[in-house]
């Protein structure tokens, strides 16, 4: 969508601190470099799929809708205004295409490998408490509605704030704020004790 004004591209500035790696490449997208495309796909390949899995629990959407989601990057790189960070903006829009690829789903299908896919830092070796843990976490997690998960997911394992989850999600920072308290209240529940002081 076009307001009629400029839009101002990201670009390092003579005497200012430098620009981050994906900011720096999303600018040459923008001049429709195929290369720097290439590269900002492989940087966010990983924390997006990730979030991905997180949210739709089945393997054969996840790339589906990444590749989706970084196709919109690339045809639609004139709409990012810089209004907010980079990562929200396509984290956003992953959301989005996620939550289209759900409804779609006439119903759940459980993703049985789900216990196979722990971590990917999760070593074979890990201890098996932590392990226990992590399992237990994952399915109380599956178990969750699609929004309370998107937000205890980017909250834990992507460390954003409830600002940028507000921005991802498009609904006021109080309504992350409910879905926090609610989905944790259920993940006490799940869990049985296993996470309290974490939760």
């Amino acid at each position: 969508m076009s307001d009629g004004g400029v839009v101002h591209r990201p670009t390092d500035v003579p005497g200012s601190a430098p620009q981050p790696e994906d900011v720096r490449l999303f600018a040459r997208v923008c001049a429709r470099d195929m290369d720097a495309f290439e590269a900002l796909y492989g940087l966010y390949h990983p924390r997006l799929a990730r979030f991905l899995s997180n949210l739709l629990h089945r393997p054969s959407l996840v790339e589906e809708v990444l590749n989706d989601t970084m196709l919109v990057v690339w045809e639609r790189s004139d709409t990012f205004r810089g209004a907010s960070k980079l990562s929200t903006w396509i984290f956003a829009i992953g959301y989005r295409k996620a939550m289209k690829a759900l409804r779609r789903l006439d119903e759940p299908v459980e993703d049985r490998g789900m216990d196979m896919r722990l971590s990917e830092e999760a070593a074979p070796d890990a201890p098996y408490g932590h392990r226990r843990t992590q399992e237990a976490l994952r399915a109380a997690l599956g178990r969750l509605s699609p929004d309370h998960r998107t937000v205890v997911d980017l909250t834990y394992f992507h460390e954003m704030g409830y600002r940028e989850i507000a921005a991802i999600m498009d609904c006021p920072v109080d309504t992350v704020k409910t879905r926090m308290f609610h989905a944790r209240r259920h993940l006490r529940r799940l869990m049985d004790g296993e996470l309290a002081d974490w939760l």
